[in-house]
């Protein structure tokens, strides 16, 4: 299988990069559309005509797998338009390309296109996005099924973390704050619930769907269902001489341009029944490998 991967310079993007690189069936090439990672070359997913970018054709994949996207969610809330054309219009440019080349296209989405008052959701729940990130994450998946109703894969997931070039997920933060060794005080949401994934395991879940050629969509998640305030206080547990102090707060309180979904999160049984030895790491199993990397004063 040769894999396109548009935007291998992002969490989940790279390490699917990583996972594919040393699976013997996967030939894959990731890209980038702003930020340069580690192994990956240009192509800008807004100009397919752009002369600078990878040269597709010679590479004619067999998979495009899309990660791009505007996933700043106030600011998708204030600037509608970049949103569309970063999520959206990017999406239907991979349908193009997964036409032009007879290709299955990978699409990444999110628990955002729900309300967040019933959580955690199952694949079948209706959707209804409170937010401009989740309507025009929505906008896309709809893209997808009717242009490639029996070529597509959809991945729904949320509250990514894991190891990655630029460390901008939200563990990631949490450990390099811990690693300043500096006081830090800020505020959290205790009513935002969600089901945090190792992007490792996103990439170890898609290989299989890829390698079995599934059509449709799967909710990969892991076993944990916490708030921001408990994931942050799973992470500081771990270094009892942190200088750190959280403070829980509502989203109300904070006051965000976007609404959140307070019961968000998503249910793998459909991914699990399909494959029960399948094992998700959770979010104790990755502080235990990351505990050894940082070390603070007595």
């Amino acid at each position: 299988m040769k894999v396109l991967i548009l935007g291998a310079s992002g969490l989940v993007g790279g390490n699917c990069l990583r996972y594919f690189s040393i699976k013997e069936d996967i030939t894959p090439i990731g890209t980038y559309f702003s930020y340069q990672a580690k192994d990956t070359i240009k192509f800008n997913t807004l100009d397919l005509t752009d002369p600078t970018n990878f040269d597709i054709n010679a590479f004619d994949p067999d998979i495009i797998l899309h990660c791009g996207a505007l996933t700043w969610v106030d600011y998708c809330e204030e600037n509608p338009e970049e949103s569309y054309t970063k999520t959206v219009q990017s999406t239907l440019n991979a349908i193009h390309l997964a036409k032009k080349f007879s290709a299955k296209l990978v699409y990444i989405s999110t628990d955002y296109i729900f309300d967040g008052e019933t959580g955690p959701y199952t694949e079948e729940h209706p959707h209804n996005p409170k937010s401009v990130y989740g309507q025009h994450k929505w906008e896309a998946e709809e893209a997808v099924r009717k242009a490639l109703p029996d070529n597509h894969l959809i991945l729904r997931i949320t509250n990514v973390y894991g190891d990655e070039e630029r460390n901008k997920n939200f563990i990631a933060r949490m450990l390099d704050n811990v690693a300043k060794n500096e006081p830090i005080a800020f505020s959290l949401p205790a009513d935002q619930y969600a089901t945090p994934v190792n992007a490792a395991d996103i990439a170890r879940a898609l290989y299989l769907l890829l390698r079995d050629k599934k059509v449709g969509v799967y909710n990969i998640a892991s076993t944990d269902w916490v708030n921001r305030m408990q994931l942050a206080n799973m992470v500081l547990k771990r270094f009892p001489n942190h200088q750190i102090n959280i403070t829980p707060i509502t989203t109300a309180e904070l006051n965000q341009a976007a609404s959140r979904p307070l019961l968000g999160g998503l249910i793998t049984k459909k991914f699990m029944d399909e494959y029960p030895n399948f094992h998700f790491t959770n979010v104790d199993d990755y502080l235990r490998k990351k505990i050894e990397e940082i070390t603070l004063p007595n």
